[in-house]
């Protein structure tokens, strides 16, 4: 399979307790079929969420995913899979940010 190919860096910035310990970085690699950073920068575009939560949600979505995908046949995924295909679609279809407050305040008015 073709796919584009990347290395993922965690790095363990704070601890929600002041003293303790952090874990070290990790680093591992991975594939996907579609470009990371394209699907990143739309749903960054959407404007629903700010950029680190945006890009959270997408590679968070694309890395599960496509561990689903490259594993299809096990049962494991077998209850999850069409909820993720509609969560995925109704995803894509969202409108911008500005289209929503613009449709909000159209609402209220009428």
């Amino acid at each position: 399979m073709r796919e584009h190919r990347y290395r993922i860096t965690l790095e363990h910035l704070a601890t929600p307790k002041q003293g303790e310990p952090t874990h070290a970085a990790i680093n591992f690699e991975t594939g996907n079929h579609d470009d990371l950073f394209t699907i990143i920068d739309k749903v960054r575009s959407k404007g629903q969420f700010d950029a680190d939560t945006a890009a959270s949600l997408a590679l968070g979505l694309k890395l599960f995913t496509e561990v689903m995908l490259k594993n299809r046949s096990n049962p494991l995924f077998a209850e999850i899979n069409q909820p993720m295909r509609d969560f995925i679609g109704k995803l894509k279809t969202q409108p911008q940010a500005a289209e929503l407050q613009t449709h909000s305040a159209q609402a209220s008015e009428a």
